[in-house]
């Protein structure tokens, strides 16, 4: 039986590198000869068992890479074609996606209809950090690489800038909007450089880090705050004379970035969260306005399919958004192990790394 190297989900804080075979396809499915693909910040949740997922599992949901095989049924593609999938792979067939909602695509009796239900890569099925990877329905989920665009300029689309621009999309933001964005991670930047071309006139992005602001500038920030060196509610509050932003985006997921991106809303603002949160959340009285304020309060996970990816690589093609500047580090997939350990321990300014199989 043909093998292949993969990143294996062992046990709460161990990942490693294990021979696998190949995966056999069925006849909606393709095989994808990986080519690049990264290490998400949820895949750091999996490796310290704060999101549960079975032993033996290959992690990683962001592929790029090309078409090795096809099932029988899926037309319109060709071997050796350079594709990729988003992070979120429905299948359009289930109720949550017929209702409008694909990343909720419901799973299956299996799995227990749950929210993320349409998130399988490296989560209910073997994922992207590996030499192969089956992409399921994969009518419905394979989208063409342009030509001469390269891996890591589309490397984002799968999950990162998906995510990100989601959470501008469901702010709602309007042109001429005032936005802050909390936390300038790669989710976080990409929300900025959404909010931006959503028509925000203003974009305020908060982090802690002077290298993220420094990026945020570039993709579209207008104004940055360190939270070492200002208090964030107060500037924000003064920079919109007393009126609060229109819309905050969280992109972290504590407590305190959740808070002070629901302090700093004006009365009918939208507070878009995009952090994956491990611990339950609070929310305090006086920043509720006691549920008067005529809030919004709005959650998104990454959209998929291929309508989704080829609209994201359409935005790089167009030169309206280059985001290989959040590719900080490159590592072969012999060397996952080391990777895991500089991002999961966010050292030497770490934004995303390339995994090239």
């Amino acid at each position: 039986m043909p093998m292949m190297k993969a990143a294996v989900f062992v046990e709460p804080g161990r990942i490693e590198l294990q021979d696998k075979p190949i995966p056999q396809i069925g006849p909606n499915d393709a095989l994808v000869r990986i080519t690049t693909t990264t290490i998400c910040g949820t895949d750091v949740h999996i490796l310290k068992g704060e999101y549960p997922v079975a032993p033996g599992l290959t992690i990683g949901h962001e592929p790029v890479g090309i078409i090795e095989k096809l099932g029988a049924n899926v037309k319109g593609y060709q071997e050796g074609q350079r594709v990729i999938a988003g992070a979120i792979c429905p299948s359009f067939t289930s109720y949550a996606c017929q209702d409008g909602l694909p990343a909720q695509d419901g799973g299956c009796s299996c799995h227990g209809y749950k929210p993320m239900g349409g998130w399988r890569f490296g989560n209910t099925i073997d994922g992207t950090q590996a030499e192969y990877v089956l992409v399921p329905d994969a009518q419905a989920n394979l989208a063409p690489v342009p030509d001469g665009l390269t891996d890591e300029q589309v490397l984002m689309c799968p999950d990162i800038m998906s995510t990100g621009f989601a959470g501008a999309e469901a702010a709602n933001i309007k042109i001429g909007d005032v936005v802050a964005v909390f936390a300038q991670g790669p989710i976080g930047l990409c929300a900025t450089a959404g909010a931006r071309l959503r028509g925000a006139s203003t974009v305020i992005a908060i982090d802690g880090i002077g290298q993220r602001l420094e990026i945020a500038k570039r993709l579209g920030a207008d104004v940055t705050l360190n939270y070492h060196q200002v208090d964030v509610v107060d500037e924000i509050m003064r920079l919109t004379g007393g009126r609060g932003v229109d819309a905050s985006i969280e992109a972290l997921g504590l407590q305190s970035t959740f808070e002070n991106a629901l302090r700093v809303l004006k009365p009918g603002g939208t507070l878009s969260s995009l952090g994956v949160y491990s611990s339950d959340l609070t929310i305090p009285l006086g920043a509720f306005h006691a549920g008067l304020g005529d809030n919004k309060i709005v959650t998104s996970l990454c959209p998929g399919g291929k309508e989704r990816m080829r609209r994201l690589m359409n935005i790089v093609a167009a030169e309206r958004l280059d985001l290989t500047a959040l590719v900080t580090h490159r590592y072969a997939l012999d060397d996952i192990g080391q990777a895991y350990d500089l991002f999961a321990n966010q050292r030497d300014g770490v934004l995303k790394v390339a995994i090239k199989p």
